[in-house]
């Protein structure tokens, strides 16, 4: 007779699997190692195109997907554009949220916390005159970037907000908006 292990979900999320990941990349730190690589091509005017397909976990090509995402970035009229998606630092603001939202679920999903719903808004600053180099002084991107967080959990008021702030420090996003990433750029010829 063969016994079939059931997973444990919580809020979605397979906690056994989830839990072994964990103990494998513990045991293996290189099974962590992540490589995620996105495509652009512009189109017309101030609208591109990006698409992001396979990546590279623990050395490990995952080509996980029929076909491509396709994330389309332009400009509102009001900065030149044709308002044909979301502009790239709209994207930074979605990227954000949606990195800290997974991560709430993660570790409400490990803690054996249920989530029954969360939303979040998220917005930022920017002053032109740092992009237009109208004003050596202002920067060119975020100022400064709020977020709010509405969780209904079984869980504490305290509860919640720890995991929120947990969450946060665990997010790749937060961490790569808000501390300094080398950003290496290269020219290659397109011909």
């Amino acid at each position: 007779m063969t016994t079939q292990t059931v997973p444990q979900t919580t809020n979605g999320v397979d906690v056994t699997r989830f839990m072994e990941t964990i103990g494998a990349v513990k045991q293996s730190p290189e099974m962590g190692k992540a490589n995620f690589r996105a495509k652009n091509r512009w189109v017309f005017g101030t609208h591109n195109r990006a698409m992001v397909g396979e990546c590279q976990i623990g050395g490990e090509i995952q080509d996980r997907r029929m076909e491509p995402f396709v994330h389309d970035f332009d400009e509102p009229p009001c900065l030149l554009g044709g308002d044909t998606g979301a502009n790239p630092v709209e994207y930074v603001l979605t990227a954000l949220t949606g990195c800290v939202t997974t991560s709430i679920v993660l570790n409400a999903a490990a803690r054996g916390i249920t989530i029954h719903s969360i939303e979040s808004t998220c917005e930022g600053d920017i002053d032109l005159q740092g992009m237009l180099a109208l004003d050596e002084t202002v920067s060119v991107g975020y100022q400064g970037i709020r977020m709010e967080f509405k969780v209904d959990a079984d869980a504490t008021p305290e509860e919640i907000e720890e995991l929120v702030q947990t969450s946060k420090d665990r997010s790749p996003v937060f961490n790569t908006v808000s501390s300094p990433v080398p950003i290496q750029v290269t020219v290659t010829e397109s011909k």
